[in-house]
């Protein structure tokens, strides 16, 4: 069933209320061709640095072949509820889904000398965390296909993007960050670079914000 309704209050408020407390919140992007058609605009932006519910960010060009596959960006063991929801999502179309998990090689090193020493030492400690993930995932649904991965690199919104350009669906797990001056939540850096960017539609999820909000 599809309903209209009109609104007097400003956008963002307008969608919350919509959406009730378990809705989900769907927004497109400028669309407008050129540089305008890769950014968010301030409604959607504004909607998911505030949003209590899911939303969803319509991205990607039109009418293209489904790929059969649901992405979901996982940083840490807090991120199981965002797996869980892309691997329901999987599910009802048939999909795949891929478990990525990014780190920042030059971040988690702290230097260079220590990168070069403990390199793998850091690598492991990152392949457990995507693991832990990947093991429930895989229990909970006996039925769907999940590949996992962990990668490293000197940008972790330029793997997801380049990633999402091979999925239906990217599902984040995002922080946020108090504003300056109490102005309002922020979205961490690589949520807000993949709703900007993402070459598919995102699903954002918002959690607590913690320290080292990326």
């Amino acid at each position: 069933m599809v309903t209209t309704e009109f609104s007097r209050t400003d956008a963002v408020t307008a969608l919350r209320h919509a959406a009730g407390p378990h809705g989900t919140i769907v927004v497109g992007n400028r669309g407008r061709g050129g540089f305008g058609s890769l950014l968010l605009g301030s409604v959607g932006l504004s909607t998911a640095a505030t949003a209590v519910n899911p939303v969803v960010v319509v991205r990607g060009p039109d009418g293209e072949r489904a790929r059969g596959t649901v992405l979901v960006a996982v940083r840490d063991e807090d991120d199981l509820a965002c797996a869980r929801y892309a691997a329901r999502e999987a599910g009802l179309h048939g999909a795949a889904l891929r478990v990525l998990h990014v780190w920042n090689v030059l971040r988690s090193a702290g230097s260079m000398v220590s990168m070069l020493d403990g390199v793998d030492e850091i690598a492991g400690e990152h392949a457990e965390t995507l693991k832990a993930v990947t093991d429930t995932i895989r229990e909970e649904f006996p039925d769907l296909a999940v590949e996992a991965r962990a990668e490293a690199g000197g940008s972790v919104a330029g793997v997801l993007v380049e990633a999402s350009g091979h999925a239906d669906l990217l599902a984040m797990g995002g922080r946020r960050a108090p504003g300056p001056l109490g102005l309002g939540p922020n979205l961490g850096r690589a949520t807000h670079s993949a709703l900007h960017h993402a070459l598919c539609p995102v699903l954002f999820l918002p959690r607590p914000a913690g320290p080292g909000t990326p």
